[in-house]
């Protein structure tokens, strides 16, 4: 359930948001200057590390008040790495760990992917599709060693990166780790352990989608509403209204599933069958809701939505790219079918009504 102190930093958050990242003049930027003074205003209210207590360098924020947090900067397709500080912050606060300032990523972020640490604290492995990892000056990592899993600080600048870039065009890389020492570790609390990891991740991925799903339904309905032809707005179309139906049809349930999943996770944390039933059942509806929403936001658009100038694309192209972090839908459909089996069929209703 939402309350007023999720209210209360989502709108703040928004507000800055509105301010120094609305989609449309960053659409219109020729360079990243605008990076900069957006990243300094959250730094100062605390929200990169919203997911951090005080004592360990963040703001002490609660689950929910982030993911609310997550949903506004869905709303506007946001192209710095608030999500992935966030994140890894909590990683690191998992294992009583400080977090640093300024911008983090964290990894693995693909469920086949393996760290693993030695004996000697020094770690090895190959971290594919890490969001940001270019940008970040930091990175929260989850190894696995002979005594179970540990976290770690590491500093990007002690890995190699193979920089790439996603479909819409943001920093994302591969992150080799060849004997890196990292600055702290500790090791991962019962419980937590890549799965885990993988489970959170999705979560925060399903949350910024939903959020980006309801700003495309904004765009689409209002350009539905201006856009005249054969003398009549085309949102008087019994074709265009259809599509609109539809689309509102997927906002409203990737809104009610991400955020079932989010108060999950905020109320029992990332173990157990509540939080990995809600966390996939989120990821998968999500990213379908992605792929089906943006083609009819396409579709309402026109010519006009693929064009570089307009930033529908920013939204699109982003929510595609989200699909595949953290597993995509097809690795979730996969593990949730291989839980449900093995608890056999008499127990399958008794889960699902849980919920």
């Amino acid at each position: 359930m939402t309350g007023d102190s999720d209210h209360i930093v989502a709108e703040t958050a928004a507000r800055i948001f509105a301010d120094l990242a609305d989609p449309r003049t960053v659409n219109r930027s020729e360079d990243a200057a605008w990076k900069g003074p957006l990243w300094t205003a959250l730094a100062e209210t605390g929200l990169p590390l919203a997911w951090v207590p005080e004592e360990r360098g963040g703001s002490g924020a609660t689950i929910a008040d982030g993911f609310s947090v997550l949903a506004a900067a869905g709303r506007f397709a946001l192209v710095v790495p608030l999500a992935e500080t966030l994140t890894a912050g909590w990683l690191l606060a998992q294992a009583g760990l400080d977090a640093p300032p300024g911008p983090m990523t964290l990894a693995p972020a693909r469920p086949h992917d393996r760290i693993a640490i030695g004996a000697d604290g020094r770690i090895d492995g190959r971290a594919t599709g890490v969001p940001f990892a270019s940008d970040a000056d930091h990175l929260a990592v989850l190894a696995e060693g002979s005594r179970g899993a540990e976290i770690a600080l590491v500093r990007r600048n002690d890995c190699r990166i193979e920089a790439g870039r996603d479909l819409a065009g943001d920093a994302r890389g591969c992150v080799v780790f060849e004997g890196v020492a990292p600055m702290f570790r500790a090791p991962a609390p019962d419980g937590l352990d890549r799965s885990g990891l993988m489970l959170m991740g999705a979560v925060v991925r399903a949350v910024q989608t939903a959020g980006a799903l309801e700003a495309v339904l904004a765009m689409s309905v209002a350009y539905a509403n201006e856009r005249v032809a054969f003398e009549k707005p085309i949102g008087k179309f019994q074709a265009v209204q259809q599509n609109l139906a539809r689309l509102a049809g997927e906002v409203a349930a990737a809104v009610a599933v991400s955020g079932s999943a989010a108060d999950t996770l905020a109320q029992g944390g990332v173990t157990g069958d509540a939080a990995f039933l809600e966390a996939a059942s989120a990821k998968i509806r999500c990213a379908e809701a992605a792929a089906e929403g943006s083609a009819i936001a396409h579709q309402v658009f026109g010519a006009i939505g693929f064009t570089k100038e307009h930033a529908l694309h920013r939204y699109t192209l982003r929510m595609l790219s989200w699909r595949d972090d953290f597993g995509d839908e097809n690795y979730w459909a996969a593990e949730l079918g291989r839980r449900i089996a093995r608890r056999g069929a008499d127990e399958f209703w008794p889960l699902v009504a849980s919920r």
